[in-house]
């Protein structure tokens, strides 16, 4: 190995998708050199189609975006949430929340997958502190007396202080490391696709939970909508690979009439879904973020703002340790890392785990149960406001950027 790579930095960001590429602007931001190894620039998605993707971004996810810049670039394609109404099935909502309850602020945003690529590349366009290696993916990531040393694909090495894996659920880094994952197969897959609709939505998001599993619609700009739909494997892959006119058939059957008529607009997607929980979340000059760290259900839209909070944990850990002039690397800065996030994670899995098990299913008792536990919730107006800061992200140790704050 030679003596000195040849690219150095202090923190390498492997994988720059949505988490990833945020934790690499978070730290650009802060002026903290970072090198993200990314197989697809986000500048690829300025001359993209929308492919039907959106992403939800909860309040606190929202502040973050805004303090690192971001969010000024993501902001017209995101929609906002002012209210979610819950139902059993096309049955009238039992449970609702409104945005009013608690101030001015939605409760949250639904952003276009290429809005937030789009905002990181415009961002890192800004960032001098920032290297995005495009088309490029790390094959070996070996240690040295003062870091670590990564090796691209085209033979090139990358020197660090420390390693963040952000390669989502399968993560090559994290198995390299010997890092373990509990897991657990739902036997459900997650159709997400994007529909027209001839009515305005007026930024209401509606949850019905249907016996094999939630339907969500939720608002995009214009009278759009995102869906997230949670059948059986197999019924769902049934459906994704159905004739268009048989596939929107089966959409209305579940949607229903209210927004006027739909068409699908642009491709359909279905996602296996599983929980993944790491063993742990680092080891020796490595920490992980996203989905490399855990994989949750989609029922309560908490994925990606999870991942977020992981980033914006390990930028604030970073950056004070750094202005101590001390090492980022360092065993007692990732054992903090880990003690801040694994049990929230861990916490979140159990919650999406337990509403998963509770209303992806029609038995009558369960059904009584739900409807009786809901209709409490929207009774008892302190406890509902307490279940909205949580949808909202601002419940918990927040990290400075989830509070406003610059790190």
């Amino acid at each position: 190995m030679n003596a000195s790579p040849d690219i150095s930095a202090d923190v390498l960001v492997i994988g720059g998708g949505l988490v990833g590429g945020t934790m690499a602007c978070a730290l650009g931001d802060a002026g903290v050199s970072v090198v993200c190894v990314d197989r697809e620039h986000p500048q690829r998605s300025l001359g993209e189609a929308f492919d039907g993707r959106a992403s939800a971004v909860a309040l606190g996810s929202k502040v973050m975006l805004e303090v690192i810049g971001l969010w000024p670039h993501m902001a017209p394609l995101a929609a906002a949430i002012d209210d979610i109404r819950v139902s059993e099935g096309n049955s009238p909502p039992f449970l609702h929340y409104d945005h009013r309850a608690l101030g001015d602020e939605p409760l949250g945003w639904i952003a276009e997958n290429r809005g937030i690529r789009r905002a990181q590349a415009a961002r890192v366009a800004q960032l001098a502190s920032v290297t995005w290696l495009t088309g490029s993916e790390i094959t070996a990531l070996a240690h040295t007396p003062h870091g670590v040393e990564g090796r691209l694909n085209d033979g090139r090495r990358i020197g660090a202080r420390l390693a963040v894996a952000a390669d989502g659920r399968p993560s090559p880094t994290r198995h390299a490391a010997g890092i373990g994952v509990l897991t657990w197969d739902y036997r459900q897959v997650g159709i997400v696709c994007t529909v027209a609709h001839g009515l305005p939505h007026r930024g209401i998001a509606h949850e019905r939970f249907l016996p094999t599993g939630p339907f969500a619609i939720l608002p995009l700009p214009g009278n759009r909508s995102s869906i997230v739909w949670v059948e059986r494997t197999d019924l769902g892959q049934a459906i994704v690979a159905a004739e268009d006119a048989t596939f929107l058939a089966e959409l209305r059957l579940r949607f229903g009439g209210f927004l006027g008529d739909l068409a699908v607009e642009g491709p359909r997607f279905a996602y296996p879904l599983s929980l993944q929980l790491a063993d742990r979340y680092t080891a020796p000059r490595l920490a992980l973020i996203g989905d490399a760290a855990h994989g949750m259900h989609p029922i309560a839209g908490q994925g990606m703002n999870m991942g977020l909070r992981d980033a914006a944990v390990l930028t604030e850990l970073v950056v004070d340790t750094l202005r101590l002039g001390l090492d980022p690397g360092a065993p007692d800065v990732l054992a903090r890392y880990q003690r801040w996030r694994r049990f929230d994670n861990a916490l979140m899995l159990a919650v999406t785990d337990g509403l998963n098990r509770l209303f992806s299913n029609g038995l009558g008792p369960l059904r009584l149960a739900r409807g009786v536990g809901l209709g409490a919730v929207e009774r008892l107006p302190p406890l509902k406001r307490l279940f909205m800061r949580h949808a909202m992200g601002l419940v918990g140790d927040l990290p400075r950027l989830m509070r406003g704050k610059r790190v």
